[in-house]
């Protein structure tokens, strides 16, 4: 190209990064549109760029037919091998057939300077549509890799980036609390999506997506690199906690180990860009159960049984003082293992899982009691022609105290081994109360407490 406006077109392609052609096409579509709104004939216009002149061509195309029903975009034939045979002989007019189309060259200096600006910004348009159009076929390839960019401003809330030598966006909803920037700070970013109607920046990146995470282990990892260690998971709550389900494929690599680095290296590496975001890496595992084990690190557990295998629900057991552990701050321990695993997670310390036991059992035992006195019932019944008479008025006779929570049952066999009041039972031990027939000694405390007044948990009602 040796010409000035050639240069500026090459020069221009390479700045936006589009092929030289999109940037002529746009000049000649300019030119055109520009030229409709001067001439204003409803002729149909076409342009060309000249490569040798270096200057845009206007032609004013008309068809050759027979009869002219519109002069403004069809000429005669007998006209136009006229016309030709004035300017290029006999032989090239005689050539021209029904249906050719004629171009009749138009100037275009008469343009002017209105003229002149619609098609600077015809051109701007179809360069900036180009450019993005380019940035959306680039970079859409890229979502989930990270990018190193520097902060330029900060608009609502979000953060504008530069990316190379394109603008990008990193929206509020993708920002870590835990970070703050100032313009001119460097970020790195992963590619969340590439929008390609958006007026403002077309590139969207996070800070918060569990993909960077991924791709920072992959960088500082060499194990996760080469494919010796894989990541089966990842899950962040952005600025507080992350955890990481990693597994090896090399029964002699440690995954965790091998994450972990010498002495916390790597992990505190990725710890320091995450601006302190702690980040717990678990061994990845085909059973569920020790997999959820793993997750809940780094709280240890004593128990975990599958609940409901089809809706993936899973009760753990820890140690008392390892529940407030295991749950995590406002809940997020238990909350990340169970998106890393896929289960449902019902913690339990040991005090309430032994409680609830009880209470089942103290339950069959109400039940048990229930059926034989109802046994003993529909039996009085079926013997009641030779049962003797104060037999029965004794099963009737009202009782002479009630306790709190203890059934008429127990107080009637109480009352029968000589308990006769409350204040017989109150003074009694335990051990006295457990030689009735039918209550054992923990039901003999609670007795004990009910007749005491003192407070009692789960008072059995029989």
């Amino acid at each position: 190209m040796s010409n000035p406006l050639q240069q500026t077109i090459e020069a221009l392609a390479k700045e936006k990064g589009i092929e030289p052609d999109v940037v002529i096409s746009a000049i000649e579509e300019a030119v055109a549109t520009a030229s409709r709104k001067y001439y204003k004939t409803g002729e149909n216009l076409k342009t060309r760029f000249n490569m040798e002149t270096g200057q845009v061509d206007l032609f004013a195309l008309k068809q050759v037919v027979q009869d002219v029903a519109n002069a403004a975009v069809e000429i005669s034939i007998d006209e136009a091998r006229q016309m030709y045979r004035e300017l290029y002989g006999d032989e090239v007019a005689d050539g021209i057939e029904l249906g050719d189309e004629m171009e009749f060259p138009k100037p275009t200096e008469v343009l002017g300077r209105i003229a002149a600006q619609t098609a600077k910004q015809v051109i701007f348009q179809k360069v900036r549509e180009a450019e993005r159009e380019n940035i959306f076929t680039e970079y859409n390839q890229q979502i989930g890799e990270v990018k190193n960019a520097t902060v330029k401003r900060f608009e609502n809330g979000d953060i504008i980036v530069e990316v190379g030598r394109i603008e990008a966006v990193i929206p509020r909803k993708e920002q870590s609390r835990a970070e703050s920037y100032n313009p001119g700070d460097r970020v790195r970013a992963v590619i969340k999506g590439v929008n390609r109607s958006a007026k403002g920046p077309q590139i969207v990146l996070s800070r918060t997506d569990p993909a960077l995470l991924i791709k920072l282990f992959e960088q500082e990892v060499p194990e996760i690199y080469d494919g010796t260690v894989v990541i089966r998971g990842a899950v962040r709550e952005a600025g507080d906690r992350a955890k990481v389900a990693v597994f090896s494929r090399e029964r002699d690599v440690d995954p965790v180990g091998a994450c972990v680095g010498m002495k916390g290296t790597r992990v505190q590496s990725i710890i320091r860009e995450l601006r302190g975001e702690k980040i717990d890496i678990v061994e990845w595992s085909e059973d569920p159960i020790a997999f959820v084990t793993n997750a809940l690190s780094p709280a240890k557990t004593q128990r975990v049984q599958i609940v409901d295998d089809r809706e993936h629900v899973m009760e753990v057991v820890v140690e008392d003082k390892q529940l407030s552990l295991a749950i995590g701050k406002k809940g997020q321990n238990v909350r990340l293992a169970a998106k890393l695993t896929g289960w449902r997670i019902d913690i339990k310390s040991e005090e309430e899982k032994r409680r609830e036991v009880e209470a089942q059992f103290e339950g069959l035992e109400t039940a048990a009691d229930e059926s034989a006195a109802t046994e003993d019932v529909e039996a009085g019944a079926a013997a009641g022609a030779t049962a003797e008479d104060g037999d029965a008025e004794g099963q009737d006779s009202p009782l002479p105290y009630e306790l709190s929570g203890v059934g008429e049952k127990t107080v009637r066999k109480l009352v029968e081994a000589g308990f006769g009041s409350v204040e017989a039972v109150a003074g009694a031990s335990v051990e006295q109360l457990s030689e009735v027939s039918g209550i054992g000694e923990k039901t003999a405390g609670k007795i004990l407490s009910a007749a005491r007044g003192e407070p009692s948990v789960d008072t059995p009602q029989e």
